[in-house]
């Protein structure tokens, strides 16, 4: 029997069985084994996940922030265990660790033609639109969206990309100076990220924090922080809003000086009040942040002047799944990470 022909027989072999996964139906979370492995079509690959990280847009979806219906997920490393592809060359990718980008997109519509790939018309994504998501055995993801892990990066710090290169998104959207006074809102899992990029520009930074452990993370990265009643008023260059929460919107707008600039951070289900008068009187600027840059997010990781490896509070394997989530939902909780098994 030819080579071919023997990983034909493997490849039957293997998505033959069904696989483990966490399914959302109906804001409904359960455990299911019977999940079809999922089958790669061309310039596809199939990873096999090694950890998954919850992240707040994760509980968001389960509170009806979006209809979805699937697999959950989009933080995770794997590695890269079979593909489809007409370029022999693409087979180099099978046995590496990888993360991936969650947008997958077209390629062809006016936006992705304008450089803005993120918000392609057409797209799906991972865990969030369309597309299936990692809290699985296995997840199918293009080729182009895959990043190399670097072989100094352990799979505890490379599950944290995603969330790494969300925070810088906003230094990719403005500049920070040393003279700016910066302020961040909220010292959750994504704030604890944006925290320690912000600090890499030497700008006078604050984050406030409600829970004690918040504050010993960012103490030992000696990044100040402040409590809620201690927010100064109108005074703030660049407030990061990243609470997850409606109330973080109004924290914002009272500390953010007169042209000032407010970054928003969070996504959550339902409408926010604004007082729009005060926006208009102060000029102030808002900007919407999402995704980032994959690149330099693994650079910060393997030359590790960021480490988020303290984030992790808790570890469950995929059957423990509603315990995960049950952890993760409770106030003051920061990473917690599914794994197979």
């Amino acid at each position: 029997m030819s080579i071919i022909g023997a990983l034909n027989l493997i490849n039957e072999f293997l998505f033959s069985f069904p696989m483990n996964a966490v399914w959302l139906k109906n804001l409904d979370l359960s455990y299911r084994e019977d999940v079809p492995i999922p089958i790669p079509g061309i310039d596809e690959a199939l990873i096999k996940v090694h950890l998954a990280g919850i992240c707040s847009t994760d509980l968001e979806l389960l509170r009806g922030y979006y209809p979805y219906e699937g697999i959950l997920g989009h933080e995770f490393v794997g590695e890269v265990i079979d593909l489809q592809s007409d370029d022999p060359t693409s087979r180099s990718w099978i046995g590496k660790r990888v993360v991936g980008e969650i947008n997958i997109t077209c390629g062809k519509c006016k936006t992705c033609l304008r450089g803005n790939s993120t918000h392609c018309e057409n797209r799906s994504v991972l865990g969030i639109i369309n597309h299936d998501g990692v809290f699985a055995e296995y997840v199918i993801l293009p080729l182009r969206n895959l990043h190399e892990v670097p072989a100094s990066v352990k799979d505890e710090a490379a599950v944290f990309t995603e969330p790494l290169a969300a925070a810088l998104e906003i230094q990719d959207q403005i500049h920070i100076q040393p003279t700016d006074f910066v302020l961040i809102v909220g010292a959750g899992q994504l704030g604890q990220l944006i925290a320690q990029t912000l600090a890499l520009t030497g700008c006078e930074l604050q984050v406030v924090t409600r829970y004690p452990h918040q504050g010993k993370i960012l103490t030992d990265r000696a990044i100040p922080f402040i409590k809620e009643n201690e927010i100064p008023q109108n005074k703030v260059d660049i407030v990061v809003e990243a609470t997850g929460s409606p109330e973080g919107f109004t924290l914002a707008l009272q500390a953010v000086r007169p042209r000032g600039t407010i970054v928003l951070k969070s996504t959550y289900k339902g409408d926010v009040q604004l007082n729009l008068s005060s926006i208009v009187v102060n000029e102030i600027t808002i900007i919407g942040s999402r995704c980032g840059p994959f690149f330099p997010a693994l650079n910060l990781l393997d030359t590790h002047k960021v480490d988020p490896i303290a984030l992790i509070q808790a570890r469950y394997p995929l059957k423990e799944c509603l315990k995960a989530f049950e952890q993760a939902v409770t106030p003051g909780t920061l990473k917690v990470l599914l794994y197979p098994g």
